[in-house]
């Protein structure tokens, strides 16, 4: 994982200033990756994270070591209980922004937890604006993806966040 996590240098934060919500986000993408890879309820995924990977840890170096040592763990929690207990409403409108030949299935499994954990976001509502969630799921997916994926991601984003708080959008063109 990059330093975008750790500091919020080039965002116009102060380097040393922890990213605490990006941070919970990227979390929230690693829970729901890892809840639906172990096959595991999320629950159990949010209290492994909570006990041995949100927060400073003995013996753990940081992200290297998985650790997310400034999470936001209301915010992680909120997001990864929204993506699962929405899970087939979000999914549905998730899918309507796919191209017809690509389901939800066929995408990689780290871009479909992204996408998740952001449609579960911004279905929660109106904080933050929809395009500081799109930009906080771009960091991530800048993290986490390689080659086409942050670009993808951007235009699922986009229409997810126009989809689920489009009066944020009125009058914008695309």
């Amino acid at each position: 994982m990059g330093c975008y996590l750790v500091s919020g240098e080039g965002k116009g934060t102060p380097a040393n200033k922890p990213r605490t919500r990006t941070q919970s986000r990227a979390a929230a993408v690693q829970a729901l990756f890892q809840s639906e890879a172990s096959g595991e309820n999320p629950e159990t995924v949010i209290d492994q994270f909570v006990r041995h990977r949100l927060g400073e840890q003995p013996r753990l170096e940081g992200f290297d070591d998985g650790q997310i040592p400034q999470a936001d763990v209301p915010l992680f929690t909120n997001i990864v209980r929204g993506a699962a207990k929405n899970g087939a409403k979000l999914d549905a409108i998730i899918g309507e922004h796919l191209a017809a030949n690509w389901p939800l299935e066929r995408l990689d499994p780290v871009l479909r937890a992204l996408l998740r954990a952001a449609a579960a976001e911004l279905s929660m509502g109106k904080d933050p604006p929809a395009r500081v969630v799109i930009n906080e799921y771009l960091d991530i997916a800048h993290g986490f993806l390689a080659e086409d994926g942050p670009r993808f991601a951007n235009g699922v984003l986009d229409a997810l966040a126009r989809h689920l708080r489009g009066a944020e959008f009125t009058g914008q063109a695309r």
